[in-house]
């Protein structure tokens, strides 16, 4: 039975996650500014490409580490990465007008972010639902609802320190969180019972099932990546707002990601969870449609339809986990990493492939007019994600696989 601390601790670990995941987005004006780094947009963008390559193996080789050498210390292992991270992005700050220096050290930085996040997320996950067993979508929504505040809180904070005249103080207090987490943690037993102490399966291959978490979380990863990467560009170059409404638009569609975990969460017993699932993506067909046929001058409609889009995103990857968990007990242990590897893969489609097609003459009102195929599609995987099954196994009825009600990573 976890203890008390021990649920605070996990749940206090996603807050700080959140805030070190969006560290390096929330200083995007610093790194393109002249007289910092002065990086080109290209060089931003091509920052984030180890993150999401470490994200997405850190992901999928963490539930079998976690055999090897506990959940436990994979968790430690994924703080120590961030850490790193943070402090090597401090490092930089020291060379920042040498970019021949300044640049290679972002690069191993965002790499060492993608680590800490594949290892670290999936490993929270495991232990919410290990230790809230009668309460696993609920208690995966709200651990990802201070997921979501973190991520919302990382801009707030760069601006406060922008103003006092040290942007760097975000990577200090993340440096200094984090190494709190590390000294708590690893006091703590932090032990997750069956869900990663069973053998790897004795038959290769995943069950079909899977794919379609899988097929899922790959087209939210597209949903979410176009609202959180190109809403300012969207609300600036067509909708006429102004970089204030742009930077509101954003933070309103990730404050609305937060909100909705919540409530979800909140309302969880009127509204059951299979219910939502079905509702959001449809959510997001129609902000998708919206976003693509408004002009100028709807900047406040805008931000209006972002918000919206937040709410549609909210509940959907928790609730994946949870369910992919609940569903594929053959292979709890690994679900959760599973699920955000191919979360990952969306988000590299759309943070990296929207750019090439703009520069090709595609507008950005048509890639987002598209989305809602993508989200589309979702809404179809909806319905056959949520169609109730006897738990899958993967080594017959003879196996001695974890069957956890919530399984998970690492």
């Amino acid at each position: 039975m976890a203890s008390k601390t021990e649920r605070t601790v996990v749940n206090a670990a996603g807050l700080v996650q959140g805030i070190v995941l969006v560290t390096f987005p929330a200083a995007s004006t610093i790194f393109t500014e002249k007289s910092e780094y002065g990086l080109s947009s290209s060089q931003y963008g091509n920052m984030f490409l180890p993150q999401v390559a470490l994200a997405i193996t850190a992901s999928l080789l963490g539930a079998g580490l976690a055999r090897r050498i506990s959940i436990k210390r994979v968790y430690l292992l994924g703080l120590a990465c961030s850490t790193i991270s943070m402090v090597l992005l401090l490092a930089s700050t020291l060379v920042k007008t040498n970019q021949a220096a300044a640049y290679p050290l972002l690069l191993v930085a965002t790499a060492f972010l993608g680590a800490g996040f594949g290892l670290t997320v999936p490993v929270l996950n495991t232990y919410t639902s290990v230790f809230n067993p009668g309460t696993v979508d609920r208690s995966v929504l709200a651990l990802n609802a201070l997921l979501g505040l973190g991520t919302a809180l990382a801009p707030v904070l760069v601006a406060i320190f922008v103003g006092l005249g040290f942007w760097w103080g975000l990577p200090i207090l993340s440096t200094v969180l984090l190494a709190g987490l590390l000294l708590v943690s690893a006091r703590l037993p932090l032990r997750a019972g069956a869900a990663t102490s069973a053998r790897a399966p004795r038959r290769r291959g995943l069950p079909a099932r899977f794919w379609l978490y899988a097929a899922f979380a790959v087209c939210y990863g597209i949903c979410e990546t176009m609202n959180g990467n190109w809403s300012g560009l969207e609300m600036t170059t067509r909708l006429g707002a102004s970089a204030t409404q742009a930077s509101l638009a954003l933070a309103a569609f990730w404050a609305m990601v937060t909100a909705g975990r919540v409530l979800f969460a909140a309302i969880g017993r009127w509204l059951p969870e299979r219910v939502t699932y079905r509702i959001l993506p449809l959510v997001l067909v129609g902000t998708f449609l919206l976003t693509g046929v408004l002009s100028r001058p709807h900047a406040v409609a805008g931000i209006a339809v972002f918000a919206l889009a937040g709410l549609g995103c909210s509940a959907l990857l928790p609730l994946t986990i949870s369910f992919g968990e609940e569903d594929l007990t053959a292979m709890a242990a690994a679900m959760a990493g599973a699920v955000i590897a191919f979360y990952q893969l969306g988000y590299g489609i759309a943070a990296f492939g929207v750019g090439p097609l703009a520069d090709a003459g595609v507008s950005l009102s048509a890639i987002f007019g598209f989305t809602a195929v993508i989200a589309g599609v979702m809404a179809l995987l909806s319905f056959f994600v949520t169609r109730r099954h006897a738990p899958t196994e993967l080594a017959g009825p003879d196996s001695s696989l974890p069957v956890s009600p919530s399984g998970q990573l690492s």
